[in-house]
């Protein structure tokens, strides 16, 4: 059974990116488009692994990722935070609330193509 992927992002072209990227790779891919509907996917079916976009509506992406861990059932979803906020804080931030890792935009789709294959295979 392939691994599931829930990209959470609200930029279109973000998403279509990271959607055929993920499912080249051989991903199940599921999107979500702010921080509730992210919260409901997981509800629904947990993935493996979740890109986390920072800047998305209704609740951003700390407060998404911080929901997530406080849940014991969603403690094994690798959390990766794609954001434009580069800062230390900001990447201590996310780290802090349980990401497993920060990645900051613009980022090379193929490294994080890489990246994701990495985790997923049980390698990372």
């Amino acid at each position: 059974m392939a691994k599931s992927i829930l990209v959470v992002e609200d930029e279109p072209n973000i998403v279509l990116s990271l959607q055929f990227l993920m499912k080249q790779a051989g991903f199940e891919v599921r999107v979500a488009r702010d921080g509730e509907e992210a919260l409901r996917e997981v509800e629904d079916k947990a993935p493996d692994l979740i890109l986390l976009d920072v800047m998305i509506p209704k609740r951003d992406g700390y407060d998404v990722c911080q929901t997530i861990r406080a849940n014991p059932d969603w403690r094994e979803i690798y959390i990766i935070m794609l954001t434009a906020k580069g800062r230390d804080v900001d990447r201590d931030k996310g780290l802090s609330l349980g990401a497993n890792d920060y990645v900051t935009k613009p980022f090379s789709t193929r490294d994080l193509t890489e990246k994701v294959k990495h985790i997923l295979s049980g390698a990372g």
